[in-house]
């Protein structure tokens, strides 16, 4: 019976919060949209106040300059702080409160409801929310929900644009959205020129390891289409096994392949030097180990992908692979250039500071 009264007294308070919520709120003119779960939904036109709920939400927002309108923020963007440019560019969003725990475990997963009626969102931005998932917590909370995408992790899909417009629209940053999709397709194209008359049998082959999914990872973790060494048309030995995607591979195939130039996410290169410690003849027993060609890359897979780093990173693929194509390239401006498009200030070095020198030589010892 206790049990029962308990309940009951939570769904009596969720319901005067949220009609509280809409009596405080005036009204205001409304837009269709629709979402990335291929939903219609009614939201208010330029909203003052927004939440960003499950991974890379809040990251957008950001891009697009409305940071301003967040009223509260995952506990697990307070937490894990570094490594994610936007949060760097902007400490404010620390004081605001919190609207549940987020991280990756909370994909596809009901938020907390008590938190986030209690910050009062006239819209709520969710990803990777299915479209069942997504009406029921609309109808429950009675607040709009907006689903948006990245795609596929730690690629540059299409429908990863069409998200950005479709919160431009909402929030009347439309011209925002508009030149970060043109930013981030000149940026490739920019840097497939530099590299498009390299013939493949002057190209050295590369792999890349320590890439984080979900979670740290060792140097087995690797991408066959990973974005840095897509867009400077990179010999990836990882493609000789599968043609795109994430994959774990076997230290012995890493022999095998014995690659000229070997990069190391920052954000596994913890694993990397342990096992190195424990397993130094494998190490050893590498090419680029010995020849001292292992290049630190700054972390793109940290709360889904930070698509400036990965820019930065290409840049640096570029510039190691490539020297002559890219002599014109200073790795520490052109990292600052690309993180104050996207957020707003020069973040590089603090970026430096928790990582490493984007493009610098790998110790292991």
């Amino acid at each position: 019976m206790v049990i029962r009264h308990k309940a009951v007294f939570g769904l009596f308070t969720l319901l005067v919060v949220t009609l509280a919520i809409h009596s405080a709120c005036p009204a205001k003119d409304t837009i269709a949209v629709t979402d990335m779960a291929n939903r219609r939904v009614i939201v208010p036109q330029s909203p003052d106040r927004i939440i960003c709920v499950a991974p890379g939400t809040l990251r957008l927002i950001c891009y697009l300059g409305a940071q301003d309108k967040v009223v509260g923020v995952e506990q697990f963007e307070k937490r894990m702080r570094i490594g994610r440019p936007y949060w760097l560019a902007n400490p404010q969003l620390a004081k605001l409160p919190s609207i549940g725990p987020g991280g990756p475990k909370t994909i596809n997963s009901e938020p907390d409801l008590e938190a986030v009626l209690k910050v009062k969102p006239e819209v709520i931005f969710i990803s990777y929310m299915d479209a069942a998932k997504a009406d029921a917590l609309q109808k429950k909370l009675n607040i709009p929900v907006v689903v948006i995408t990245y795609g596929r992790f730690a690629t540059f899909d299409p429908v990863l644009f069409q998200s950005l417009r479709v919160m431009g629209k909402i929030l009347n940053k439309d011209k925002r959205a508009e030149e970060i999709v043109a930013f981030i397709d000149n940026s490739r194209k920019d840097l497939l020129k530099r590299v498009e008359r390299v013939a493949d049998s002057k190209k050295p082959s590369a792999y890349v390891g320590g890439i984080g999914y979900r979670g740290y990872q060792g140097i087995e973790s690797t991408d066959a289409s990973y974005v840095p060494l897509e867009w400077v048309n990179a010999r990836n030995v990882a493609k000789e096994i599968q043609k795109s995607g994430h994959l774990f591979i076997d230290k012995e195939q890493l022999l095998s392949w014995n690659p000229d130039i070997i990069f190391i996410d920052a954000g596994g290169l913890r694993l990397v030097q342990e096992d190195f410690r424990k397993k130094p003849e494998f190490y050893e027993g590498l090419k680029a180990v010995k020849t001292k060609t292992v290049y630190l890359l700054l972390p793109v897979n940290w709360y889904v992908t930070n698509i400036g780093t990965a820019i930065a990173d290409a840049y640096a693929c570029g510039k190691t692979l490539y020297p002559g194509e890219f002599s014109d390239v200073v790795l520490p401006d052109k990292a600052d250039a690309i993180y104050r498009f996207f957020v707003g200030k020069p973040v590089y070095q603090q970026m430096q500071k928790s990582f490493g020198v984007l493009g610098g030589h790998v110790t292991f010892r």
